[in-house]
């Protein structure tokens, strides 16, 4: 896909809507309001975020692949069709164990 934000009113596979990278991190917007973010990312095996912290709670969605989320220092591992919600404030990171794509939905309260 061209595009940075995937058109409304077509049927999509968040899969099959982003590419992977070698040795990278590819994020795609779907959809990006005042109220909130949807953002669908591939990650190569071996890429990670850094341990960060949101204002706001985030919702991890794998819908390929295998990651490790780390949530104030407790890993979680996560496969494909498995989702884990990421509390404001709270320190956590994303490490790419394989080759895996998430859907990231932030909230703003």
């Amino acid at each position: 896909m061209e595009k940075n934000i995937l058109e409304h009113s077509n049927v999509f596979s968040f899969p099959e809507s982003v590419d992977y990278s070698a040795n990278g991190i590819i994020s795609k917007r779907v959809i990006d309001r005042p109220a909130g973010t949807v953002t669908l990312f591939s990650f190569d095996k071996g890429q990670r975020l850094s341990t960060h912290s949101a204002p706001y709670d985030a919702m991890l969605q794998v819908v390929e692949g295998k990651a490790e989320i780390v949530i104030d220092e407790k890993p979680f591992l996560l496969s494909s069709g498995e989702t884990i919600i990421m509390p404001a404030g709270i320190p956590h990171a994303v490490n790419a164990i394989e080759k895996f794509k998430m859907v990231l939905t932030m909230i703003k309260g």
